[in-house]
């Protein structure tokens, strides 16, 4: 498998996926059961209901990764009298297709999330749902949820409402080409400038967009970045690894789920009806992320504070944009992971530390994560007066197992993008890189080339390294199965 001579990366790599879904308890195949209910499925349910609103005729499109085929959301933004704006964001009715407890929906909530490998994607739903008849593909009729947001002139929310409709996808387009454009670095895309008035629209949305994340911040909303790379293959190959970076389109996106996730919560909450949150309640080593601060000759309180934080990553970023992914790593891994909590009306709300948001719930993605299944399957009951889909007991449960799963799956891609970069370097051992230190502790110091951008451990013993510092370093040894690369600095 290691040898220099393969070339059959992406099948390697399969493989491997495979092989670390099933020791961490994830499944990598669907049951014939499963499989089944999928042929039994009916190809067409669209149908236009008196409780469904028809929403076709609107400018929607979707904006997604370039490789993205399960389209889970799609925008549009209306002008309306008195300087506000009417955002509204569809999701694809999933529940529809998906019914609770079905083979289906078994395997869903025992994986409770698509799982996105460096080698293949190992989807929640099959992909004739996911793909095809859940997904808001190009100019196909799709029953959907729409979350309605009237917004200020100063980003506030005026009122929102929310109801089942059937949409059409205007426009399917990617998160870079449509940034390129909006910054002035790239030409209109092609899929906008065929739809009259998709452009404005688009534009109007980005506006909107950052008004929603101005005021989010300035009530201590915390602004990450760090970094993400992805293989790219050259068919079978795998010949780089490239930097995935936020961007004006991606920001479109972020802020107009964190809103519509936000009015998720309210409704239902308004509805009384239970609800699942993802939440940051407080960092877990805010003592930690104090005194990296003082490290760079910045004062935290001592007790949790976003604002705070907040204004010591600005401040970070605009002192040294280089290292700042690896000091944002270090602080959202000091935060802790979020978790799925479940909220009874009436209760307190935790809140969502990271996001300066009390009211938080997942449901924009319901084709690839479970919880927003869920949640849309309590929102329709909310919509239609029917009872509850769920027990408080179950919901329980539910959300405890959603933050173990969620956690294992994320395990799982790192564990494969570490292989799929020991593929990469496993020709180039005795080669010399410039990188910089990503994480010094007592179990070992860990480095990030600058290119290509991918991460291993500094072997031998030393003291002295600091996050962020660069060094010069020598590849001594990969191993592709365990997803090991090894440096010397020199």
């Amino acid at each position: 498998m290691s040898s220099t001579n393969d070339r059959h990366h992406r099948s390697s790599l399969q493989r491997i996926a495979r092989q670390v879904m099933l020791e961490r308890g994830l499944f990598p195949d669907f049951s014939p059961q499963a499989i089944a209910e999928l042929n039994a499925l009916p190809e067409d349910i669209v149908k236009l209901e008196k409780s469904v609103h028809d929403l076709r005729n609107l400018l929607w499109c979707s904006i997604d990764n370039d490789d993205s085929n399960d389209l889970d959301q799609l925008t549009v933004s209306v002008v309306i009298p008195g300087e506000a704006v009417k955002v509204l964001v569809a999701i694809a009715d999933v529940d529809t297709f998906v019914k609770k407890s079905s083979a289906i929906d078994q395997h869903a909530q025992h994986n409770t999330t698509s799982v996105y490998t460096a080698a293949q994607i190992f989807p929640m739903l099959p992909e004739k749902l996911s793909y095809d008849l859940t997904s808001l593909n190009y100019e196909v009729d799709r029953l959907a949820i729409v979350i309605e947001i009237v917004i200020t002139d100063n980003g506030t929310i005026l009122s929102s409402d929310i109801y089942r409709a059937i949409v059409r996808n205007r426009a399917k387009l990617t998160y870079n080409s449509v940034a390129a454009w909006l910054d002035g670095n790239g030409p209109i895309p092609q899929a906008i400038a065929v739809v009259p008035g998709l452009a404005d629209n688009i534009r109007l949305q980005y506006q909107v967009a950052q008004k929603l994340k101005a005021l989010r911040h300035m009530h201590g909303a915390l602004d990450f970045e760090t970094i993400e790379a992805r293989p790219i293959f050259d068919t079978d190959e795998i010949k780089d690894f490239e930097v995935q970076k936020r961007n004006s389109a991606r920001e479109i996106i972020e802020d107009f789920m964190i809103a519509a996730n936000g009015v998720t919560a309210r409704y239902l909450e308004a509805k009384k009806s239970p609800s699942l949150r993802r939440v940051v309640r407080t960092p877990k080593k805010w003592e930690q992320i104090v005194e990296i601060a003082r490290q760079h000759n910045f004062a935290l309180p001592r007790d949790a504070d976003p604002k705070a934080l907040e204004k010591f990553l600005t401040a970070a970023k605009a002192a040294d944009l280089l290292r700042f992914p690896d000091l944002s790593l270090s602080i959202i891994k000091l935060m802790g992971a979020g978790e799925y909590v479940v909220e009874v009306p009436g209760d307190t709300s935790f809140g969502h530390f990271g996001l300066a948001v009390k009211d938080y719930a997942h449901s924009t993605a319901p084709n690839r994560r479970y919880p927003d299944l869920i949640t849309q399957r309590l929102l329709k009951a909310a919509i239609s007066g029917s009872p509850i889909p769920y027990q408080i007991d179950e919901l329980e449960l539910l959300a405890k197992h959603c933050t173990y799963a969620e956690n294992v799956a994320q395990k799982v891609e790192r564990q494969v993008s570490k292989s799929a970069a020991a593929i990469l370097l496993e020709s180039r051992i005795g080669e010399k890189f410039d990188a910089i230190i990503t994480g010094a502790a007592e179990k070992g110091t860990w480095a990030r080339l600058l290119h290509p951008p991918v991460e291993g451990k500094l072997i031998g013993h030393f003291a002295g390294e600091s996050v962020g510092q660069r060094v010069r370093v020598q590849l001594i040894h990969t191993n592709v199965e365990q997803g090991h690369i090894d440096f010397k600095k020199i």
